[in-house]
């Protein structure tokens, strides 16, 4: 069933009365209930995401069979709205008169026990010709592809990839659960997202006891990243880890990723030892400049130098390495952590090591305030993370691995959806632009509406008094008139 057009109808203004004397009652007809499930839904359709995926997957036939993708658009639809379980899925039940009765939870737990390696592997390809042509239709734009600004400077034409870990508590025995290394119970997953776009582009399964620092996992969570990027977002690339990722074999294979026609570079965490303390004790205080912000100002609250020539570890390690150290003067809580040269000096040291020694068409690259801050710009990657336990990542659903492995795939989905949604229908809306993931279903996806038939039209109509009616009307505008994949 074809999703009908959008508008807004005038509602009669009415004094505010208490509820007192209110008489609830079941039975209205023609009402939607988180009506911006349409928003996502026309997203995915306009995109090719839901043709894409029902091509790639098996089919069936006979009464009540289910297009595979249609079931994972329609789950990662509910995982936008709040959907927390599989059994969730009837949430969508709200748009039956809309789209039609959604999948049951029967059905969506056999399409996701389904998914296995091979599934897995044509999904990934689906999704990044998809990706491919939203990026297309992003470049497109008034103001063009969001290319990452970092204290003052803008990074046009490269892409940055941020790769993280984080912990997924199992509150039941689960196949793979395993004590984590916070002594908690469940699972540790292995993320990358591109912080240009917010997108979430690969996401491994792990059990909870996986090492922080795993060389192989790193190496195959940022080959699936790469692989959904569009090929023309490939020739300039710049990869951001936390400490996890100071491994010489991890380092090494990306340094082994550049060609003539590719510019790999990488920032990661750098875990200090005596040798690098001896290092930072060598240095002048001339040494020390005043940091930067993310707008490019100067502060006064930490300082930055460049140790690269004083450290003695480096001879270690990949030719061209940089190290770049950072001063603060230590919290409270940090105050039990600090090593006998901060206290010494008063300052609290942490140290990014890099392959930059300039990026092509950004001026200023090579300086250490610079190097700094565009590290410390990777901490955005914890919002990633939390933006995903948001969208149905917080807890896993089933004892099986392959149905918890397919909704991670989900999610990532969901993620994409959402933000696919904001970057082509809400980018000038200020309020809704970057809008957190509960932000954007108070605001837009819960929004209620009623159905009502018109000259052989179906019509969803919302509030014109809801505060955001506009920019839910300019977003089903936009994303209506995007072009149809052929």
């Amino acid at each position: 069933m074809g999703v009908p057009c959008v508008s807004s109808r005038s509602a009669p203004q009415s004094l505010l009365r208490s509820p007192q004397g209110l008489v609830v009652a079941s039975g209205g007809k023609g009402l939607v209930g988180h009506a911006g499930a349409v928003l996502l839904r026309k997203c995915a359709d306009r995109a090719g995401l839901t043709s894409g995926l029902n091509a790639v997957l098996a089919r069936g036939s006979g009464p009540g069979w289910w297009d595979r993708g249609t079931v994972l658009v329609s789950l990662a639809v509910a995982v936008a709205l709040g959907a927390k379980s599989m059994s969730d899925i009837g949430l969508l039940a709200h748009q039956a008169l809309v789209f039609g009765e959604p999948p049951s939870e029967a059905t969506v737990r056999r399409a996701l026990s389904g998914l296995d390696e091979a599934a897995l592997k044509r999904i990934g390809k689906a999704r990044a010709k998809v990706r491919s042509r939203v990026w297309d239709l992003l470049a497109r734009r008034p103001q063009g592809f969001p290319w990452l600004s970092v204290a003052g400077k803008l990074l046009t034409g490269w892409v940055v990839l941020d790769l993280d870990a984080t912990l997924i508590t199992a509150h039941s025995a689960k196949q793979g659960a395993a004590a984590t290394f916070k002594k908690g119970f469940g699972f540790h997953p292995l993320g990358g997202w591109c912080a240009n776009t917010g997108e979430a582009l690969a996401m491994l399964l792990r059990p909870g006891n996986a090492g922080s620092n795993t060389v192989a996992d790193h190496v195959r969570v940022l080959a699936d990243a790469i692989a959904q990027l569009p090929v023309a977002y490939r020739r300039k690339i710049l990869i951001r880890v936390d400490g996890a990722g100071a491994t010489h074999d991890l380092l090494e294979h990306i340094e082994q990723m550049n060609r003539l026609w590719r510019s790999v570079k990488f920032t990661v965490g750098w875990t200090i030892t005596e040798a690098d303390e001896t290092a930072i004790a060598s240095l002048p205080e001339t040494a020390w400049s005043d940091s930067l912000t993310q707008d490019g100002t100067a502060t006064e609250n930490a300082q930055v130098a460049e140790l690269t020539g004083l450290n003695t570890r480096l001879e270690e390690w990949p030719a061209g390495l940089r190290l770049i150290v950072r001063r603060v003067r230590p919290s409270a809580r940090h105050a039990k952590k600090l090593t006998t040269l901060e206290r010494a000096t008063g300052w609290r040291y942490q140290i990014v090591a890099t392959s930059i020694t300039r990026m092509h068409a950004v001026p200023g690259s090579h300086q250490p305030q610079w190097l700094d801050a565009l590290h410390r710009a990777h901490a955005g990657v914890e919002d990633r993370v939390r933006h995903g336990k948001a969208m149905g990542l917080r807890n896993l659903p089933s004892k099986a691995w392959t149905v918890n492995q397919s909704w991670i795939l989900t999610c990532n989905i969901a993620a994409d959806l959402a933000a696919w949604t904001r970057l082509l229908g809400l980018h000038d809306q200020a309020d809704l632009a970057h809008a957190e993931p509960d932000t954007l279903r108070y605001r837009l996806l819960h929004l209620p509406a009623k159905l009502v038939h018109h000259a052989r039209r179906r019509i969803l109509s919302i509030p014109d008094t809801w505060p955001w009616a506009n920019a839910f009307e300019l977003c089903w505008q936009r994303l209506n008139a995007l072009p149809l994949t052929t």
